[in-house]
C-alpha cells in the first residue's frame, strides 16, 4: 500500500495534503466555537456554513475547467493561498476581539472559493503521478488522509489548540499548515495538461463533461444519490452535533474533537481494508449499501445522552464512510477517460454539493422549530433509506458493477504479455495488486 510514496511527486501532494488536512481538523473544531462563543446559535451557525458552501458551488465549475486546461499543481497553490489568506484573517481578527458575524459570512465564501478551485484539481492529479498498476493504492494512501488528518490527528490538536491558544490562535495555526501545503506543492514539477483545449469555447468542453456522465447510468446516479445525501447529512452534522455538544450535553471544544478523532479512526479502518484487500467486484452496490448504512449515524447522534455515545456512532460512521470513499475515487479515475477528468471531477463535486447551500439554509430553522435531536432523527433515517432504495429503483444502476474490474482487465490486454523474466502482467482482478501483506 505504500509503494506510491516512491514516486517523488506524489510523496510531496501526499506530504503537502496531510498537513493541511491536519490543519483543515483544527478548523472544523476550532470555526464553530469561535460562531458559539459570539452568538450561541445554530441559525448563525448554519448562515457560516451556507457562505462557505456557496463559496465552494460557485467555483466548483471554473475549478473543473481550469484543472483540464492548466496545469494542476498551479491550481492548487492558488487554492491554497486563498484558503491562507482567509483563516489567517479570521485567525487575527479573533485574536484582536475585532471578529464579527458578518466577517466571518464573507471569509468562510473566500475559503470555500478556494475548495471550490481545489477539489476538481485534486481529484483528477493523482493519475498524472503514478504508474496506472498502484492506482487503487494511491487513491488509497490519498484517501487515507482525510480520516487522519482531518478527522482523527487534527480535531485532537484543534481541542488542544483551543484550549491554549483560544480560537484565534488554532486558526493562526491551520493558515501555517497551508504554507506548509505550498512549500510542498513548489517542490513538485509542473505538468501540462492532458491535452490542450483553448481552442474550445468553454460552453462546448462543459458539454462534452455533462454529457459523458449523462451515458454513463453508474456516474450520474450516484451522483444523484450523493446529492440526495449530503442535502439530508452536511447541514444537520456540521451545525447541531457540535450544537447539541455544547448546549445539551455542556461539553467542550476538546469532547467535540475527540468526536471527529474518533470518527477519522474508523474511518482509516475502512480506508485501510479497501487498500489492503482491494476494490470489491460489486463495487456499485458496495458504495450504496455502505453509505446508507453509514447515514443512519444520524439518528446515533441525536438520541445519544452522554459524549461516549457520540463517540462509537461516530467510529461506525467513520469505518462505513472510509471504506466508500477509495472506491468511489477508483471508479473515477479508471472509468473517466483522463481528457474529461478534471471537469467530471467538478461535476461530480458540484451535483453532490449543489444541495448544500439549502443544507445549511433549512438546518438552523428546522432545529429551532422542532428541536437539534429531532432533525437529526429524521435526516438520517431519511437518508438512509433514501440512498439504498435508489440502487434498486434506478434501472440497470446494479448492471454497472464489476466496471473497475472490466477496465483492469481491458487495460491489462491492451498491454499484452510480460517479456520472460521481466514484470509480470497484472491479474484480471484488480484486488490482486494489493494483497500485499
Amino acid at each position: 500500500m505504500l509503494g506510491p510514496l516512491r514516486e517523488r511527486d506524489f510523496a510531496l501532494l501526499w506530504g503537502g495534503m496531510f498537513v493541511s488536512l491536519l490543519g483543515d481538523g483544527i478548523y472544523l473544531v476550532a470555526l464553530p466555537f469561535a460562531v458559539l462563543d459570539l452568538s450561541g446559535s445554530a441559525t448563525t451557525l448554519s448562515l457560516v456554513g451556507l457562505a462557505w458552501s456557496i463559496g465552494m458551488v460557485g467555483f466548483l465549475l471554473a475549478g473543473g475547467l481550469l484543472a483540464d486546461r492548466y496545469d494542476k499543481r498551479r491550481q492548487l497553490l492558488i487554492a491554497d493561498l486563498v484558503r491562507l489568506l482567509a483563516v489567517g484573517a479570521v485567525g487575527v481578527l479573533s485574536l484582536s476581539g475585532a471578529l464579527e458575524i458578518w466577517q466571518l459570512i464573507v471569509l468562510s465564501f473566500v475559503f470555500g472559493a478556494g475548495e471550490g478551485l481545489s477539489g476538481p484539481a485534486l481529484g483528477s492529479i493523482i493519475p498524472e503521478l503514478v504508474p496506472e498498476s498502484i492506482l487503487v493504492q494511491a487513491n488509497s494512501l490519498a484517501q487515507s488522509l482525510r480520516p487522519v488528518g482531518l478527522r482523527l490527528a487534527g480535531p485532537a490538536l484543534g481541542g488542544l489548540a483551543v484550549a491554549l491558544l483560544d480560537t484565534g490562535g488554532a486558526l493562526l495555526v491551520d493558515a501555517g499548515t497551508f504554507a506548509i501545503s505550498i512549500v510542498c506543492l513548489l517542490a513538485m514539477r509542473a505538468r501540462p495538461p492532458v491535452h490542450d483545449e483553448e481552442h474550445e469555447p468553454l460552453l462546448v468542453q462543459m458539454r462534452e463533461a455533462a454529457g459523458f456522465v449523462r451515458s454513463q447510468t453508474w456516474l450520474w446516479a450516484t451522483l444523484v444519490m450523493a446529492a440526495l445525501a449530503l442535502l439530508l447529512f452536511l447541514g444537520p452534522t456540521e451545525v447541531l452535533l457540535p450544537y447539541r455538544l455544547q448546549q445539551d450535553l455542556e461539553a467542550t471544544a476538546g469532547s467535540f474533537g475527540l468526536v471527529l478523532s474518533v470518527g477519522g479512526a474508523g474511518a482509516l479502518v475502512g480506508t485501510v481494508a479497501i487498500g489492503h484487500f482491494g476494490i470489491p467486484r460489486r463495487e456499485v452496490t458496495f458504495l450504496y449499501w455502505v453509505w446508507g448504512v453509514a447515514t443512519f449515524a444520524l439518528c446515533g447522534y441525536a438520541l445519544a445522552d452522554h459524549v461516549w455515545q457520540m463517540v462509537a456512532c461516530s467510529f461506525l460512521f467513520g469505518i462505513l464512510s472510509g471504506a466508500g470513499n477509495p472506491v468511489w475515487a477508483t471508479l473515477m479515475q479508471v472509468r473517466v477517460p483522463p481528457a474529461l477528468r478534471g471537469r467530471v471531477s467538478s461535476l461530480d463535486w458540484l451535483v453532490s454539493v449543489g444541495l448544500t447551500p439549502v443544507s445549511f439554509a433549512l438546518t438552523g430553522p428546522a432545529a429551532a422549530a422542532f428541536g437539534a435531536g429531532t432533525v437529526l432523527l429524521v435526516a438520517g433515517a431519511l437518508g438512509g433509506v433514501a440512498i439504498i432504495a435508489l440502487l434498486y429503483v434506478i434501472p440497470g444502476l446494479r448492471a454497472e458493477d464489476g466496471g473497475v474490474a472490466r477496465a483492469t482487465e481491458a487495460a491489462a490486454d491492451a498491454a499484452g504479455p510480460a517479456a520472460p523474466g521481466g514484470p509480470q502482467r497484472p491479474s484480471s482482478d484488480p484486488r490482486s495488486s494489493v494483497n500485499v501483506g
